[in-house]
């Protein structure tokens, strides 16, 4: 078994990308670091670092380790927080998963309500995409996410909350689509399109073209709308997404058309089943129940 101070040893030379910085920041000896680390690698039977003249790289192995150990410290604080938590006021750490949706902004809200009210409370966003969240979901790294349907696993909770977000494409305001007040799938078919790279809203966009015995045109996908926005803006292609991310008033060279029929996706609350909540975290779904959910 490793010793989570090993992996804190080679969290601190991954970062510094040096024995000798390292061992400075952790007041060990470089021999003694050297040594620790040269355990660590017979015990796994793999070698985790180029040890060059001016500084240490991580191998294949070494990127993954760091990944999974990044996973485990961070774990560890999540627990920690929890235990430390005060028997008469209610502190510690909730750790949220949230895509990027307009409609987050009332989350946010509850979050302002809550922090005035429980000052020692701190909460913590993560912010991807759908399947990113899902993982650090299944591994505890995140209490909860706020996700768009119609993402679906079996071994979660769902409660649906009273958002819903508008699906559209960005283009610019030189294309011939500019100034249209809706856009049908049928028009997009032939258009170099830019996707969500996320599993679920792909899958369900693919399918509506199906339904229409259309297929696509993908030139690229995103998993986060700023870098769509620059594509869509060198003239790349147009992107599928939902409203309100860009604001694309006044002189922005882009624009927002909706999909046409309406295609809209409702903001749901993801839990793991059988979870056992932090008090701080258990406070915040109560909060959300009698403040926001319908």
């Amino acid at each position: 078994m490793i010793e989570t101070r090993l992996l804190q040893y080679f969290l601190a030379i991954a970062e510094e990308q040096s024995i000798t910085r390292a061992a400075e920041y952790l007041h060990v000896t470089q021999p003694t670091l050297s040594k620790q680390m040269m355990d660590l690698e017979h015990t796994l039977g793999k070698q985790l670092f180029i040890r060059g003249k001016k500084k240490v790289t991580l191998t294949e192995d070494g990127a993954y380790l760091r990944s999974r150990a990044q996973e485990i410290m961070s774990l560890m604080e999540k627990t920690e927080s929890a235990f430390r938590e005060n028997e008469q006021t209610i502190s510690g750490d909730i750790h949220i998963g949230c895509g990027e949706y307009r409609s987050s902004y009332r989350i946010m809200q509850l979050v302002r309500e809550i922090q005035l009210e429980y000052p020692e409370i701190r909460f913590h966003f993560f912010s991807s995409n759908a399947d990113a969240i899902l993982e650090r979901l299944d591994k505890g790294l995140l209490d909860m996410g706020f996700l768009l349907e119609p993402e679906r696993k079996p071994h979660y909770e769902y409660q649906k909350l009273p958002f819903y977000e508008t699906w559209g494409i960005l283009a610019r305001k030189d294309s011939p689509l500019s100034g249209r007040e809706t856009v049908s799938f049928k028009e997009l078919a032939g258009l170099p399109l830019i996707m969500p790279s996320q599993s679920s809203n792909s899958s369900r966009i693919a399918a509506l073209f199906a339904d229409e015995l259309l297929s696509p045109h993908i030139v690229s996908t995103y998993n986060l709308i700023f870098n769509a926005g620059l594509m869509v803006e060198a003239g790349i292609g147009y992107a599928l997404c939902i409203d309100e991310l860009i604001d694309t008033a006044g002189n922005h060279p882009l624009t927002f058309i909706p999909l046409a029929p309406k295609l809209c996706s409702h903001v749901i609350l993801f839990t793991k089943k059988y979870q056992v909540f932090s008090k701080a975290a258990r406070l915040f779904l109560d909060c959300l129940k009698e403040r926001i959910a319908v």
